[in-house]
């Protein structure tokens, strides 16, 4: 499984990268669904915290159950994924 998660998280940029070369709209389309997923991310992990604040709970016990979100599984896989498409985006442009 490990080897498989490495492998996708090689893939997935570099299938965007040659995509986005073949169809420019494409980029807008990421920049999109990363501000789309950069605010369900953000607005999910404060949320959390106020709930763990406003009930006087244990941090470090509660706020794991933000993992168990899919969408906040999703769309902090999508940054992450993001991230290496730009980072490779911005490596074989110099």
């Amino acid at each position: 499984m490990n080897v498989f998660l490495v492998l996708i998280s090689i893939l997935i940029p570099l299938a965007m990268y040659f995509l986005r070369k073949k169809w420019d709209k494409l980029h807008f389309i990421f920049n999109l669904i990363t501000l789309v997923s950069t605010l369900v991310f953000g607005n999910i992990v404060s949320v959390s915290i106020y709930q763990i604040i406003k009930d006087k709970t244990v941090f470090m016990t509660n706020i794991h159950a933000i993992f168990l979100n899919p969408f906040f599984l999703i769309a902090g896989a999508y940054l992450g994924i993001y991230i290496i498409y730009q980072l490779l985006n911005v490596t074989l442009k110099s």
